[in-house]
């Protein structure tokens, strides 16, 4: 379907989240790393929802409790804190990962605060261990250039990172706290973004800002996307915590398709004379209906002692069935809903029936039970008691939100760009005053400072690049936009005897042409790059064994390159020991040398690659076996 994003009155706003590369975290002295190593601290908390000052309780809060989860935390005697374990008052705001922040916002034209007050986020899905997380306005105003107009920065803050969650067993959930109090900074725009590409070139823009200053943090969840997304007539819907840059476009895209279906069942619903009072809260057991089903997921429930039960939709047939992104129908969503408020695994319905093991005669039984005709849809499920009975009112609350079109909710995104529902949309009430930091106050003369550093703007980067580091334009413009701007340009003032043009493509096209290959280039640290080059500095290695090093060290990540150059036995030879090793393969093939005269060149420089590929440059190989091979026929023709 062909979206007119004008005429449906798409409005987006993005919000980006990117830790700062920092040495402590945001309220402690705790380093800013992430651990491999077993945790070596395990310990158990329960959450709860608490009032807001005006008697509230934030829904999304409300939401989390009601899962009735424990939680897990793993952590470190060596690298994790008692602010972590929310044992100990935080500290005061790390002065570093202000100055960063300060610059970012500079860079972004916004105009900092004059003090910094620290507030409290309540998040209880277990991610902070408090409770909540801690957040500070930096800076406000501000605006990215894009070629359809300056996009609005509406705010910069500064926030304390979440814990990492590490897997889910029944009702404990397990997060490990290296990752929590590393210092975020969010850029949030206003929603004012008009169509997918332009949310996708704004986030790039403010990416090429954030690694502009490289005091940013690179590599797989360090950097984190939300979505706000709405159409005329719909709602604001939070897409959270989308990684891939190159995948924004196509979340707004089937988010506007969604609420656009979403409009036309709620139409067609109205259209059907359907009213809220038609959906009630009655679930039949229907358990005596399956006894002999060959449905296995039935089955198999039964078995178990669970029991199913059905709920009669009015005048739904057709719409559960309904298409809103590609692969994912309206069933679909009453199934997301079942099984967050639920806790069961998915559910039937009667768009998609008889099939999956259910049979035409079960699918009439049905009906009859519920006393629905051919113009209601029924949904099935299949589980303990309790938890159906959650699911079945879960899926009835949001089949009455369909008469009202798009509810507003917070969605996680799937790998395909489509998503799924995660939890309701926070209110107002989760934010309040944190009292255990002090106000940080900001002078002229630290903003004056920071401003004497910040990095020269892309175009004079981009005239650096071409001019003095001899990078063609394109290349140029593929390090400008490069995801590893920061380390070329370390790399390049580190090494200044190996050349600006093979670092540039070595970190833009051979990691890239890796990763089409399958190779798992995100095991690719930034120590290894830096060894890499210094090995290459030091005449260790090859330029042309770049490939087959990187390759390795991503696949065995553990290894350093001084290790992978030794497995790989690819360490560099000595011009004199080229030339011995030439000499002795021409001297074994003079017949060839006889036949062929100086052609002969390619066939040995063939049989000489095969014993030094990637341990000397080839241009020197091909130099070399040129020189010897017609020095042997002048000496074989004088004599």
């Amino acid at each position: 379907m062909k979206l007119d994003y004008s005429a449906l009155g798409l409005k987006v706003g993005l919000e980006m989240h990117q830790q700062l590369d920092t040495k402590h975290k945001l309220f402690c002295a705790c380093p800013t790393r992430l651990r491999k190593e077993s945790p070596s601290v395990n310990f158990r908390r329960y959450l709860r929802p608490t009032q807001s000052e005006l008697g509230e309780v934030d829904p999304a809060a409300l939401f989390e409790f009601k899962r009735g989860r424990v939680y897990v935390y793993e952590s470190y005697d060596d690298s994790v804190c008692l602010v972590e374990h929310d044992e100990e008052p935080p500290h005061d705001l790390n002065p570093e990962a202000i100055d960063i922040a300060l610059m970012v916002a500079l860079m972004l034209h916004a105009r900092p605060v004059d003090e910094i007050h620290v507030m409290r986020k309540i998040v209880i899905d277990g991610s902070n261990t408090t409770g909540f997380q801690r957040t500070a306005i930096i800076a406000l105003g501000g605006y990215v250039d894009d070629i359809e107009g300056k996009v609005p920065i509406q705010t910069i803050c500064l926030e304390e990172d979440a814990a990492r969650k590490m897997g889910e067993k029944e009702k404990e959930v397990y997060y490990r706290l290296d990752r929590l109090g590393i210092p975020l900074i969010e850029i949030a725009t206003a929603p004012v973004l008009k169509n997918p590409e332009q949310v996708e070139r704004v986030a790039y823009k403010i990416g090429q800002i954030l690694r502009m200053t490289g005091k940013v943090k690179r590599g797989i969840g360090t950097i984190r996307q939300d979505l706000n997304i709405s159409i005329k007539g719909g709602a604001k819907i939070e897409i959270k915590g989308v990684q891939e840059l190159g995948l924004l476009a196509k979340i707004v895209e089937y988010e506007v398709l969604r609420q656009v279906n979403l409009l036309k069942i709620r139409d067609e619903l109205l259209k059907r004379g359907v009213r809220e009072d038609d959906i009630v809260d009655e679930f039949v057991d229907i358990t005596d209906v399956f006894q002999n089903t060959k449905c296995r997921i039935i089955a198999n429930a039964i078995k178990r002692g669970h029991v199913v039960y059905a709920l009669k939709l009015p005048k739904f047939s057709g719409l559960l069935g309904f298409e809103l992104q590609p692969g994912r129908r309206f069933g679909t969503e009453l199934a997301d809903y079942a099984r967050f408020w639920g806790g069961v695994k998915g559910l039937f319905h009667t768009d998609e029936l008889p099939g999956y093991g259910i049979s035409s005669d079960e699918v009439s039984k049905l009906r009859t039970r519920v006393h629905a005709n051919l113009s209601d849809a029924v949904v099935i499920i299949a589980d303990e008691e309790s938890k159906v009975i959650e699911a079945l009112k879960a899926v009835a609350r949001r089949a009455k939100m369909a008469l009202k079109g798009v509810p507003e909710e917070t969605r996680g995104y799937n790998p395909d760009g489509t998503t799924h529902y995660s939890r309701p949309r926070p209110g107002a009430a989760r934010m309040y005053p944190e009292t255990d930091v002090r106000p940080i106050f900001i002078t002229i003369e630290r903003l004056e400072k920071i401003r004497k550093m910040l990095p020269e703007p892309p175009e004079k980067k981009f005239e650096k690049f071409v001019k003095v580091y001899g990078l063609s334009r394109e290349l140029a413009k593929q390090m400008l936009a490069s995801y590893r701007l920061d380390l070329f340009e370390k790399l390049v003032s580190r090494h200044k005897s190996v050349s600006p043009t093979l670092i540039a493509t070595t970190l833009e096209q051979t990691i890239k042409s890796l990763a089409r290959d399958g190779v798992p280039v995100d095991n690719i640290m930034d120590e290894h790059l830096e060894e890499l080059f210094e090995c290459l500095e030091k005449g260790l290695i090859a330029k042309e064994a770049i490939p087959k090093i990187l390759e390795y060290v991503a696949r065995n990540p553990e290894c350093t390159v001084l290790k992978a150059i030794e497995k790989l036995g690819i360490k560099a030879i000595t011009r004199e020991e080229l030339e011995s090793l030439v000499k002795e393969i021409v001297d074994a093939n003079i017949a060839l040398i006889n036949k062929l005269g100086e052609r002969a060149w390619k066939p040995i420089m063939g049989m000489v690659m095969k014993r030094v590929r990637g341990r000397i440059d080839g241009r020197i190989v091909a130099e070399t076996v040129r020189r010897i091979v017609s020095e042997k026929i002048k000496s074989s023709t004088s004599s």
